[in-house]
Parts: C-alpha cells; structure tokens; sequence
C-alpha cells in the first residue's frame, strides 16, 4: 500500500510572480517527475492499493464553478473549465498508469485507489469552503469521508478541512452546512465501520455479500421503519482502525518529528537509550493557523475524532510537506498511544529537496473463526511491542533530489563551455598563427623576387626598342606625336603608357592582383597592411574563437540532446 500527499499540481496559483517561460518549466517538469516517478512506484512496488491524502491541486479552491464569485481579482478569469484542464492533467500523471496495470490484468480483484480525501488547497479550509466547490470536487474524486478495509484493517478517511467549520463564527456562511456531513458520518462511524467489516468478511469467504432482505408491507408510521436496517455483525474478530486525514492531530507545542524530518533534524543527538528528545521547537510542527491554513487541528476536534471513531491505531495526515512521527498518547487507544505519521509531499516544488511518499505492508491474517492469527504468546497484535508483531509495517521512501540535479547539470554546462572555450581560443590562436605566418612568408618571397627583377633587369626605354626593330625591317619610324591613339587613357601627364605600367607592375607580388588597376590605384605591399579586408583577416581572431566555440557546442550538443531525448521518452 502507497500513501502520497500534496502532488499540489503547480498552476498560476502556485508562483503568481513567476515569469514565462519559467512558469510553463516549472510546471511541465514537475508534472514529468511526478509521472515518473508515480510509474516507477506501479513498474517496481506494484502496490495493491494507493490512497491519496489530500492537496491534489493548488489552486483547486479558486476556479469557481458558475455562480460563485471570488474575492480575488487575480483568479476571477479561471473558472470550471480551467478545473476540469486540470483534473484531465491530474488524470494523466496519476489514473493513467493506474489504468493501464489494471487492463493488464495485475491484481485486478484487489486493486484500490482512493483520491477523495479533499485537502486545503482543494476546497479551502473551514467556513471559508464554498459548497459548489465541494460538490464539485466529491463528483470527480469520491466522497472525502468513508471507510475501506485493505488487508484487514479498516481505515476511515474523514473530511477535516470541512470540520475544521465545526465552532467558527462567520455570519456569512452557514457553518452547519460545511461541517454538518462530517459530524454526521462521525457519529455513525462505529456502525458504519461494523457493516463494512462484515461485508468484507463475507466477500473473502465467498459469502453473499449482505443479509437477504424480506420484502414486506409496511404502514407509513410503523415505528420499524424509523429503525436501522443495517443486521448486526457477525464478525467477532478484530480490525485495527487507521485514521486517514488531510491535517494532523493536534500535539503539544515543540512535539520533535524525528530525525527523518528532512528541513529541521532534531537539534540534538539521542541519548544512551536511543530516543531523541519529545520537545524540540526546530523539529517540530508549527502550531499556528491563518488565511485557508492550519497546521494541526484543534484539540477539541481532535478528541472528538478519536472518542467516536474508536479502536484507533494509527494515523496518516499529510499537510506539513514534510514527514514527521508522533506517538499521541493523550488520546483513547488500545495500543496506548496512537501513532501518526506525517507524510512528506510527492512533488518536488513543495519546499522539500527530497520528495517522498510512504509505503505500507499490513499483515492481519485471520483464521476459520474470523479471529487474527496474528498473535505473540495469546496477546493481541497491538498489545506487544515487539515490532515484528505489529500487523502495519512503514517505511519512508524517497525521490530523486531534482534541485541537486539541476545544479549538477549547472556545473557540468559550465565546465562544458569552459572547456570548448579553451580549445576554440586554442584553435583560433594557431589559424591565426598560420596565416600570419602564409601572409609574412608571401610578402618576404615577393619582396626578394622583386629586388632580383630590379637587379637583373636592364634599363629598357621602349621607344628606343621600337626605333630599331622599325629600322631593321625597313619601316619609317613613326612619332609619338602622331600616334594619338596609341595614348592609354590611365596615363599621367609626362609619363608615357609603358613607363606608367613598369611602375606600377614592377611592385606587385604573386598574391596580387593586377586587374585592380583599373580602379584607378594599385595596391602597394605597405599600403596592403592597411586595408580592411586584410585587417578583417588578421585581426579577427575573436570571430574564428566564436565561430569555433559555435561548431564545438553544435557537435557536442546535438548528440548530448539526442541521448537526453531517448532517456526522457524511455523511462
């Protein structure tokens, strides 16, 4: 058996200032954990029965349904459809995987989840519930009180946050109608739990399930019709009672926890006898009310659950978001004291770094005669102290550390960039070396090609050249004067085609171009050190690092991305 407490689906009601996309995270991610972890609890414990202990919303209390107005301007946009998106999405995190173990055939006969215990933030607290909110939470989820026997203990589910009305003042509300329901399935509990008992029995020895009914006439004012009708029981053995109830019994101020309670351990170390101390103010539960909260009931509530309920053994509350265990030995108990744990919230934006949920074993065999087997040396179950008797076992399992992990994978993104920041600037660095050094080896090959050219080469006048190859062939030599075509249109004054065009080619290397003459300047290698483009190449070594560190997160991530894709979808 499974008990989970506080799921509290995060909504606009859970962080009101929380931006987006922040928001939308936050509540996908815990819808995911809770999912998973839910079905991981189906897959590896396999449990018979899960009953839920209250909260399953945050916000439930705030969508009104139609007619009802709220106070708070900040929820008046969210309504009953926004309930029901809501109650789908609780459905897909927890009936879903419910369901399908169900159809696949584990423990049929016997499975058993019970949601209808209503917590603060599903309906509100005391005479600030509204009734149609209450109806409407009953509707889909069950009614908050009834009783159920699971392994032959009978346990009794009780709508506290509605009784909590019991003795508030409000003019405004008719405080009967909130807690008169709970009083009045209090004060028929006894019966109640007898009739259920018997009928449990008989299904387990495959009896009929109730006692046949005579059908018969009667008058209108007959006075057996204003008796019960309900035979009495024919179980003589005993079930031990188990109170299930959103908010805690109340204790005396600074009752200690335990050390399990994870935000404040006991302040002190046990003693020789291994006990911890009873009163401890950091390790125990606040008790203190206000707006739609209380962290305990009242004693007066308190006693009165107890008296009418009878027989109680243990309790299961949830509220608190985190575990605490107490022995109440103020109340009326056959074992001496009732023994109540606190059970810690199933999600992980509840304020605990480790969620958890509590797991049960109940062993309360009975023999031909309907008496438990369950017996140490004649005595009843609860009457030894000796644990292996006991006939419920508990044990506090814990969930995964999410805000750890997130901070684990912080660290590791960091150190990640880090590290392909260094070997991005690395590489930038020796690409910059090496066309540095491309560059510097050029200019130095065509400076030296240059100073060859301008020593081997002797002084060449070309109208001297054409003068005598025009001799030689018998033509008449023709002067510059007369070739007026012959004048390129580049040309300076005083300075003719070719000795324009010595000039400027003579300073050219093997890297340049000779066509950028004919925009009207040609480059220098002093005047190549300066222009833009060559800058852009040698001084953009922070563009090759941004573009290395790019590619680098792009190869690491896309792969990273895909395995963390596979995981979310396989598990």
């Amino acid at each position: 058996m499974v008990l989970v407490a506080d799921p509290q689906l995060v909504d606009p009601h859970t962080y009101p200032g929380r931006p987006w996309p922040l928001s939308t995270i936050t509540r996908h991610h815990t819808d995911y954990y809770m999912r998973k972890s839910f079905t991981i609890i189906q897959h590896s414990l396999d449990p018979k029965t899960v009953v839920f202990l209250g909260d399953l919303f945050d916000g439930g209390r705030e969508w009104l349904p139609p007619g009802t107005s709220n106070a708070d301007p900040r929820w008046r946009n969210y309504g009953e459809d926004y309930w029901v998106k809501e109650y789908k999405r609780f459905g897909n995190i927890f009936f879903n995987e419910w369901i399908r173990r169900a159809r696949a055939g584990h423990h049929l006969d016997h499975r058993k989840l019970v949601a209808g215990l209503p917590g603060n933030h599903d309906l509100g607290l005391g005479s600030g519930i509204k009734i149609p909110v209450r109806g409407r939470f009953n509707a889909f989820f069950g009614i908050g009180n009834s009783i159920d026997v699971i392994g032959n203990h009978t346990f009794v589910s009780l709508d506290t946050v509605s009784l909590s009305a019991k003795g508030q003042q409000d003019p405004a509300t008719s405080n009967h109608e909130i807690w008169g329901p709970a009083e009045e399935f209090l004060k028929n509990s006894k019966l109640e739990k007898s009739r259920v008992v018997d009928r449990a029995v008989r299904m387990q020895n495959n009896e009929v399930e109730n006692d046949l009914m005579f059908h018969k006439v009667l008058d209108i004012k007959d006075p057996q019709l204003s008796k019960s009708v309900h035979t009495a029981s024919r179980f003589k053995g005993y079930m031990p009672s188990v109170l299930l109830t959103h908010v805690p019994l109340y204790r005396a101020k600074d009752t200690a926890c335990g050390p399990l309670r994870e935000r404040s351990p006991p302040s002190t170390k046990p003693g020789k006898d291994g006990e911890y101390l009873e009163r401890d103010p950091e390790n125990a539960i606040r008790v203190a009310s206000g707006f739609q909260y209380q962290n305990v009931l009242t004693p007066e509530i308190s006693k009165e659950i107890i008296d009418k309920i009878g027989d109680v053994e243990f309790a299961f509350s949830g509220d608190d978001h985190d575990y605490c265990e107490v022995v109440h030995r103020g109340y009326t108990s056959p074992t001496g004291g009732i023994r109540e744990i606190t059970v810690k919230a199933f999600s992980w934006a509840m304020g605990v770094r480790r969620p958890g949920f509590l797991l049960l074993s109940l062993w309360n065999p009975l023999d031909e005669a309907d008496k438990a087997i369950n017996q140490s040396n004649g005595k009843r179950h609860f009457e030894t102290e000796n644990e292996q008797y006991r006939s419920i076992q508990t044990h506090l399992c814990l969930l995964p550390n999410q805000l750890s992990i997130f901070i684990r994978y912080l660290i590791l993104l960091v150190l990640t960039l880090f590290a392909l920041l260094i070997r991005a600037a690395r590489a930038g660095s020796k690409m910059n070396h090496a066309v540095h050094e491309r560059y510097t080896n050029g200019h130095l090959m065509s400076s030296t090609m240059k100073s060859k050219a301008e020593i081997s080469r002797p002084p060449y006048d070309s109208s001297t050249a054409s003068a005598n190859q025009c001799q030689t062939n018998g033509l008449a030599i023709r002067s510059s004067a007369g070739r007026t075509r012959a004048a390129s249109p580049y040309s300076f004054r005083g300075t003719t085609t070719d000795d324009r065009t010595r000039q400027n080619y003579s300073g050219l290397s093997l890297h340049d171009d000779p066509l950028d003459e004919r925009w009207g300047q040609v480059r220098s290698h002093d005047e190549d050190d300066d222009h833009p483009k060559r800058k852009s190449v040698m001084g953009s070594r922070l563009g090759r690092v941004w573009r290395e560190l790019r590619r680098s997160v792009l190869l690491v991530g896309l792969p990273v991305g895909m395995w963390w894709i596979y995981l979310v979808g396989k598990f």
